[in-house]
């Protein structure tokens, strides 16, 4: 069974990614992309379905009478071992023991994990990373690298792998491949082959591959995990101490750029690179999230893709990005953006694949139980045919923000901007789906008309302040026009709070943004009565935040789903944000710092929290979660003891926060 979402750490090359459990057990792992099918797919199902675990070979004994603590200080020759009958705790049937690791950290400014283990015969570390393609100089292929090393006594490991292609449905052909002075394993399916290089002598047993070993203090004893196409030569042999040096030095060498020193930075610096790993290099699409199906309500349907860019998550990332001092990652997406999109704006989708691919067709994998029994379990994704109004604003918020910050100009960039804005002189009065992708009917959602004006606001100041050039009068003449019908149709004024959509009663969280984005400066009563309305109606007890309430006053869902939600984390830190901004600086400081505590012993966040069972939900880590705890660490730095009282913003005003704190 998977631990608790929040008990795994990330890993990854920024091309695919990893998530490692506490027991030393890989659960997740796609190759060799991060929307290719997992290898390792134990994260949505058993053991059976593929993982990779590394740990002592037996659960801590006891030591006998008088002897506790006592570890062996003389250390004994390493030497792989076939016999298990001394494993005792371990039958060779079983395929690892599970024992949590002691402590486990990132290795500094990295994403080099780091387990420790602690038992009556010695301690041991793991070292797992996954070297970026582009630092070895041999062929780019996938290669996740795993180090154990002895810290004191003498300890017995177990490693032991279970291969299973296309998310845990395929039992690969593992054989044995002598190359040299090298002894190597290889399991291969179709197109695909995932070859197992280590120091230790391997076997197999139950379809599984295993290596029982001794390690003692101060030696290492290093495995790696390649994958490969399986109709081209075998990769190379890893060398994982050099990658392990080029890969902490690659990571300490990004972090060094970031421009923030402020009071959170450990925090803002691991959020950092946590969006950095869902990056995929080779064309600068950003992943929203590395895992699928990891649901929003345990045992639930909530359960949906997440390996694929939105063009929403993606612009906000990039914001926080540029914010931090980080303009290649900017310029990259641009281009990524510009390729996804190319002679279509009119057909904008809200998501692509990492590469820009359209089609995301969604489908079932009946044959996976599911995240604790949390079915059905999804690969694709069906919301890339919603119409979002919102994506537009995002987008061209993001295009603004790269050019005020520095970037080049691109006059494909701008030929974008232009045509989208074309689009929405036409359409920006139709219902959508609005930000939170409902699967009910269609609304008109303040904030996809919120998100519309942004769109034109943004695009008119881009021509006030640079060489661009549009029809501003006429530009001019509908953003006053979106703005005016917000304000007439969106607005309640007996409750002095804006609403979901048109016409209804309902709140939303994604009006917390009204003042975020400049639609109206943060004094406006409208605007404090609305963050009032959601902090009071919205939020749990714990003081997070909901998207909107999933049901209505007869008990009926509202988004086409069953089941309930959690805290949405983004939403809790607008509120944050919010309460900055209308002078309540404490209140805002108390709240952020609550949502720090709701990190993993890591600083890794999933998309919600579920106030119920005290535990986070949905996909992990999550960018959407780690975006605006950027912003508001940012914000409330630029706050400091000096800002007592909220700075408004003049109505359509660019958008302060997502360019410098307020």
């Amino acid at each position: 069974m998977a631990g608790r979402i929040e008990d795994y750490a990330l890993i990854g090359d920024m091309q695919t990614a990893a998530l490692v459990s506490r027991d030393g057990a890989v659960d997740w792992l796609c190759l060799p992309r991060f929307d290719s099918p997992a290898v390792f797919a134990g994260l949505l199902g058993t053991d059976e379905h593929g993982f990779w675990r590394i740990g002592p070979a037996e659960a801590a004994p006891l030591a006998p009478q008088g002897q506790a603590g006592v570890v062996p200080t003389a250390p004994a020759p390493r030497a792989p071992f076939t016999d298990t009958s001394d494993l005792k705790a371990v039958p060779s049937s079983a395929s690892a023991p599970a024992v949590p690791a002691d402590r486990r950290r990132y290795r500094g400014d990295s994403l080099i994990l780091e387990q420790e283990w602690d038992t009556p015969r010695g301690s041991v570390r793991v070292i797992d990373f996954m070297p970026p393609r582009h630092l070895s100089g041999q062929e780019p292929v996938p290669q996740m690298i795993r180090i154990v090393e002895g810290v004191s006594g003498q300890v017995r490991m177990r490693s032991a792998v279970r291969m299973r292609f296309s998310y845990g449905k395929i039992v690969p052909w593992v054989h044995r491949v002598e190359q040299g002075e090298a002894h190597r394993t290889v399991a291969v399916a179709g197109p695909d082959s995932v070859w197992l290089d280590g120091e230790a002598e391997t076997y197999g047993r139950n379809l599984t591959t295993y290596a029982d070993f001794t390690i003692t203090a101060g030696e290492r004893v290093a495995f790696a995990l390649t994958w490969q196409a399986s109709h081209l030569p075998p990769p190379e042999v890893p060398d994982p101490e050099g990658s392990l040096a080029l890969t902490e030095e690659f990571w300490l060498g990004w972090v060094a750029q970031c421009t923030y020193q402020g009071p959170y930075r450990d925090a803002v610096v691991r959020s950092l690179i946590t969006l950095k790993a869902l990056t995929y290099a080779p064309t600068g699409g950003i992943v929203a999230a590395p895992t699928t199906s990891l649901p929003e309500d345990i045992g639930g349907e909530r359960n949906w893709d997440y390996r694929y860019t939105w063009l929403r998550d993606a612009a906000i990332t990039l914001s926080s990005l540029l914010r931090t001092g980080y303009r290649e990652e900017a310029r990259a997406w641009r281009e990524w953006l510009l390729r996804a999109v190319a002679g279509d704006p009119e057909n904008l989708q809200i998501m692509y694949s990492i590469t820009g691919q359209r089609e995301l067709n969604e489908s079932v994998l009946d044959w996976l139980p599911g995240y604790e029994g949390s079915q059905p379990v999804r690969v694709g994704n069906g919301a890339a045919d919603q119409l979002q109004l919102d994506v537009y604003g995002e987008v061209v918020e993001a295009l603004y923000l790269a050019q005020m910050t520095g970037l080049s100009r691109s006059d494909h960039a701008h030929l974008l901007q232009l045509r989208l804005i074309s689009y929405l002189e036409e359409h920006w009065k139709a219902p959508d789906e609005g930000i939170w992708e409902v699967r009910g009917p269609r609304r008109h959602f303040v904030h996809s008309k919120v998100m519309a004006w942004v769109a034109v606001d943004r695009t008119i100041k881009l021509i006030e302040q640079t060489p661009a050039e549009g029809p501003l009068e006429r530009w001019r003449a509908l953003r006053d026009e979106i703005h005016a019908d917000v304000c007439e149709k969106g607005y309640d004024p007996e409750r002095n709070t804006f609403t979901q959509y048109y016409g209804g009663t309902e709140l939303d969280a994604s009006l917390l943004l009204i003042p975020q984005v400049g639609f109206l400066p943060p004094d406006d009563k409208r605007v404090i009565g609305t963050i009032e309305a959601i902090q009071r109606e919205l939020s749990t007890e714990d003081g997070f935040v909901l998207r909107y309430p999933t049901h209505d006053e007869s008990g009926t869902n509202v988004d086409g789903l069953s089941g309930h939600e959690g805290a949405f984390l983004a939403c809790s830190f607008w509120l944050a944000d919010d309460l900055a901004m209308i002078g309540r600086v404490a209140e805002a400081r108390e709240l952020f710092e609550k949502l720090l505590g709701l990190r993993n012993d890591l600083g890794l966040l999933a998309e919600e929290w579920d106030p119920r069972l005290k535990r986070q939900v949905g996909n992990f880590p999550q960018a959407f979660s780690h975006v605006p705890l950027i912003d508001t660490a940012l914000r409330l730095t630029a706050c400091g003891a000096a800002y007592l009282a909220p700075q408004p913003l003049a109505a359509g005003a660019a958008r302060q926060s997502a360019q410098q704190p307020v």
